[in-house]
């Protein structure tokens, strides 16, 4: 058998992966298409061990690891975004960008200093306004 067969379709497939994962947006697709690239690393290393002729096929040993790398990154993966399904109602990458708190939420500034009167070290705030009445007008 050529070497050439199975390398070409390797690429292919690695090809098709690079492109899922530049352009779709949702974040399963995203995973099938690193998987496809796994897959594609996975047919050459079987395809050069069996070029060769390893005795150790040592090929086929880092072709066991990477399956088993792949099924525990696509276990969390798969836990991570139904989380974020779950949260969020929605597996598009490009609206994940928002899961960072943004600087205009309460008890968060841009410049790290303490917000609005709040002593830095967690005292009482400057404006005698007991903590309970801002727990129940934020509620």
């Amino acid at each position: 058998m050529h070497l050439a067969y199975p390398a070409v379709l390797a690429a292919l497939l690695f090809c098709v992966g690079v492109y899922g994962v530049l352009a779709r947006r949702n974040a399963i697709l995203v995973l099938m298409s690193v998987e496809l690239m796994l897959n594609a690393v996975n047919l050459n290393l079987v395809a050069f061990d069996v070029w060769l002729r390893d005795t150790l096929h040592a090929g086929q040993a880092l072709t066991l690891f990477t399956i088993a790398v792949a099924a525990a990154e696509i276990g969390i993966g798969l836990a991570i975004v139904l989380m974020v399904h779950r949260n969020r109602g929605t597996a598009d990458v490009d609206r994940l960008r928002d899961t960072a708190e943004r600087p205009g939420s309460p008890g968060d500034t841009p410049d790290g200093d303490a917000p609005d009167g709040d002593a830095p070290d967690g005292d009482a705030p400057a404006d005698d306004t007991p903590h309970g009445e801002k727990a129940e007008a934020t509620a």
